[in-house]
């Protein structure tokens, strides 16, 4: 089993695919990995060498900001958003959207379960 930033990742899969399970890498990512390391796309994570796992892991390291750094590196923009009371930093502390969706009806993921009002009818 390969581990690269932190991540096990599954041996039965394509290198392409197995990568994006790191939080920061998804499928173009992955894909230019792989062609600038020249391993074939049909290429298995279990069929990859030591030393091979190991120029994955430094590409990764050398050029990406991902996982833990890439999560810290998210949760301070949104403090600092919050921490300056602008706009966004007002809908990020109120837990309303963000990006101009609207309220009225809808935005159950970010208001949460609909809790009722009494005596309100109409």
């Amino acid at each position: 089993m390969a581990r690269i930033a932190g991540i096990n990742i599954p041996t039965n899969k394509r290198v392409e695919i197995a990568l994006t399970y790191i939080h920061g890498i998804g499928r173009t990512k992955a894909l230019g990995i792989v062609t600038e390391l020249g391993f074939p796309r049909e290429r298995r994570v279990q069929d990859l060498t030591d030393a091979e796992v190991l120029q994955i892991r430094e590409k990764i390291d050398r050029d990406l900001t991902v996982e833990g750094d890439l999560r810290r590196q998210t949760a301070m923009n949104i403090k600092r958003l919050m921490d300056l009371a602008c706009y966004r930093g007002l809908r990020h502390r109120r837990g309303l959207p963000v990006r101009g969706q609207r309220t009225h009806t809808n935005a159950r993921t970010r208001k949460g379960k609909a809790k009722p009002i009494a005596g309100k009818k109409k």
